[in-house]
C-alpha cells in the first residue's frame, strides 16, 4: 500500500527530527512525505532539510501564517499546503503531528489493517505520554476515537468526507462523516506511539471558547454538548474547561456560525452520541 504523510510543524525544532528518524526506519516507508514548515521561528527548516537532503522521499514546504497557534483552522490549512504538492497515486493519506516517535512496524500494521477490510475508512494507534519516568496512554479521549495527532485514512474514506475541514472539531467530525457514509473506524492498542507534548500544551487563551463552537458546529445540540463538556473537562481535571466549553457553544448559537455537517449528517451524528451516552450508562 502506498502511505502519503502530511506533518504540519511550527517550531518544533526540538522534536521533529525523532518524529522523521522514526518514519525512515518503518518496515514499510511512505511513497512521500511533506513537511509543511508553517511559520516557524526556529531550526525546523534546518531539521527537515537535512532528512530531505538523505531520503528522497521526504520533502518541505514553507508556509506562513499566523503564529498564534489556535487549535483547528491553522493546522488545516497547513496540512492543505502539503496536500497541493502531493499526486494522487496513495492508497492511505496520514495527517502526522511533529512531535510523535513511532513503532517501526506502525505503518506496516496499519497496511494489514485496511488490506484485510475493505470498509476500514480510518486507523490509528494511540498516543503515550511520559509521566515520571513511564510512558502511560494519554487518556483524553474514548479509546475508539482516533486522535488528531496521528490520523489515517484510505483515500475513498477521505475524500468521501470532504477531507479536513479546518476548523476545531475536525478530528472528531471526520469520524463522524465517516460512520455516517458506511466507513468502520479501526484504533490498535498494540500500536503506542510516543507523543513528546502532551496535547493543549501550546494553545493560547483564545482557543478555550472553540471546543464548545466546535460541538455547536456538529450540530450536537444543547444536552449532547452539555455532557460532552463535562466529560473532557472532568478528564482534563479543570472545571474551568466546562464553564469555557458551554460560553464556546452559546456563543456561536448566538453569532450564528456556520455548520461543518449537513442537516442529515447533524442527526445521524446526534443519534449516534446518545447511542453511545445510553450504551455508558448500559441503557
Amino acid at each position: 500500500m502506498n502511505f502519503h504523510i502530511i506533518i504540519p510543524a511550527h517550531n518544533e525544532e526540538d522534536y521533529i527530527g525523532k518524529t522523521l528518524e522514526s518514519l525512515v526506519a518503518q518496515t514499510v516507508l511512505p511513497k512521500k512525505l511533506v513537511v509543511v514548515n508553517d511559520n516557524s521561528s526556529d531550526g525546523t527548516q534546518n531539521v527537515v532539510e537535512e532528512y530531505a537532503s538523505k531520503f528522497p522521499w521526504i520533502s518541505l514546504v514553507n508556509s506562513k501564517s499566523s503564529d498564534t497557534h489556535l487549535p483547528g483552522s491553522k493546522i488545516i490549512h497547513a496540512f492543505n499546503k502539503g496536500l497541493e504538492l502531493l499526486d494522487a497515486d496513495y492508497n492511505i493519506i496520514c495527517k502526522f503531528d511533529a512531535d510523535l516517535i513511532f513503532p517501526e512496524n506502525y505503518l506496516e500494521l496499519l497496511a494489514n489493517h485496511f488490506k484485510s477490510n475493505k470498509k476500514l475508512g480510518m486507523a490509528s494507534g494511540f498516543c503515550y505520554i511520559e509521566k515520571n519516568g513511564q510512558w502511560v496512554l494519554e487518556n483524553l479521549t474514548n479509546k475508539d476515537h482516533i486522535r488528531g495527532a496521528l490520523k489515517a485514512y484510505r483515500k475513498d474514506c477521505f475524500n468521501q468526507i470532504g477531507q479536513l475541514k479546518p476548523s476545531m472539531g475536525w478530528d472528531t467530525v471526520d469520524e463522524l462523516l465517516a460512520k455516517y457514509h458506511g466507513w468502520d473506524i479501526l484504533t490498535d492498542d498494540t500500536l503506542h506511539v510516543k507523543h513528546l507534548k502532551p496535547t493543549g500544551q501550546s494553545y493560547n487563551k483564545a482557543s478555550k471558547y472553540l471546543q464548545g463552537e466546535a460541538m455547536f458546529k456538529m450540530r450536537y445540540g444543547f444536552w449532547i454538548t452539555l455532557i460532552s463538556a463535562l466529560k473532557l473537562a472532568y478528564k482534563k481535571g479543570n472545571f474551568q474547561l466546562f464553564r469555557d466549553y458551554m460560553s464556546g457553544y452559546f456563543r456561536a448559537k448566538s453569532n450564528k456560525k456556520e455548520y461543518l455537517v449537513s442537516k442529515d449528517e447533524g442527526k445521524f451524528i446526534r443519534n449516534l452520541r446518545w447511542k453511545g451516552i445510553r450504551n455508558k450508562f448500559g441503557k
